[in-house]
């Protein structure tokens, strides 16, 4: 068994990275993950991204984000973000966000907000998935992952799965804890394992950081990490999410992903979160680089 900090102490870790420092009018700090080694996690620069913006808006809740990633953030230095306020309307405001290391931006995001408005609702159905209780928990496929890696005599992969402050639960095994080619839907239930306090925003902010778990390894799956090409060298390019209600981190969600298309070097991939009671609460989409290497590097954890 690896060592490992408690799933409690990440995601407190998780709360005080999103409660970012005010150093100015529409500038803030955030802190970074602490066990982060290589390259920051996209999904925390977004978060805080959305979490920079929502400061600078009264009463209204974001519906959708799409954002860039420029360059690889380095996990030692904090983040500045500054909040551009494109547009504030009677229902939408705009803001435009760039967050900055060492003079230079590393990710560029746009954020939607929007008043409730009651209107037509329609949504598809959830797809057919075993219940989170009987999903092997992140520990057990690492497990399984260590004892294939010893009964092979091999050592484990260089930048191998990190324990996330949200409980993660893959319905079959992702490509970068073992799983085989395969070009079927990715299902995967998530979770913080206690309850948080009810800001809708919080709840949005940590969904943003959960979308960019697992979704890269979607555009992987159908072809494995040791396909014909050789080893893959992965990282995300852009994202998008789109909110469509107000939903709760703290309860189960089905994170359903598929891969449409991969071409030229980029994958595409999208995903769908529902509540355990078939609610679709958002949506997210994503292209990022599959670059076949001479050399395996593989951080798309």
């Amino acid at each position: 068994m690896l060592p490992r900090p408690a799933v409690s102490e990440l995601l407190d870790e998780l709360l005080q990275l999103l409660d970012l420092e005010e150093i100015d009018q529409n500038i803030y700090r955030g802190q970074n993950e602490a066990r982060r080694t290589g390259r920051l996690f996209g999904g925390q620069v977004a978060a805080q991204s959305l979490v920079a913006a929502g400061r600078t808006v009264d009463g209204l809740l974001p519906h959708s984000l799409h954002a860039y990633f420029l360059r690889a953030g380095d996990p030692t230095t904090p983040v500045l973000y500054t909040v551009d306020r494109i547009r504030d309307g009677r229902s939408f405001a705009t803001r435009r966000v760039v967050a900055v290391q060492r003079g230079r931006a590393i990710f560029n995001m746009s954020a939607s907000f929007h008043t409730r408005e009651d209107s037509y609702e329609h949504q598809h159905d959830m797809p057919a998935a075993p219940n989170p209780e009987d999903v092997p928990t992140w520990r057990d496929r690492l497990s399984v992952l260590q004892q294939e890696v010893e009964a092979k005599g091999e050592a484990m992969p260089a930048f191998p799965p990190r324990e996330r402050p949200i409980d993660v639960r893959h319905v079959n095994a992702p490509t970068y804890m073992g799983g085989g080619p395969d070009a079927g839907p990715g299902l995967v239930w998530m979770r913080v394992e206690r309850k948080l306090p009810d800001d809708p925003l919080l709840h949005l902010a940590i969904l943003t950081y959960a979308s960019d778990i697992s979704l890269l390894d979607t555009t992987v799956r159908p072809h494995g990490r040791k396909g014909p090409l050789g080893a893959l060298m992965t990282a995300s390019l852009d994202h998008a999410l789109w909110f469509h209600r107000s939903c709760r981190v703290d309860e189960w969600l089905l994170y359903a992903q598929d891969s449409p298309a991969a071409f030229g070097a980029r994958g595409f991939a999208r995903g769908s979160f529902f509540t355990r009671e078939g609610v679709l609460v958002a949506s997210a989409a994503q292209e990022g680089l599959m670059r076949p290497v001479s050399k395996p590097e593989d951080r798309t954890e």
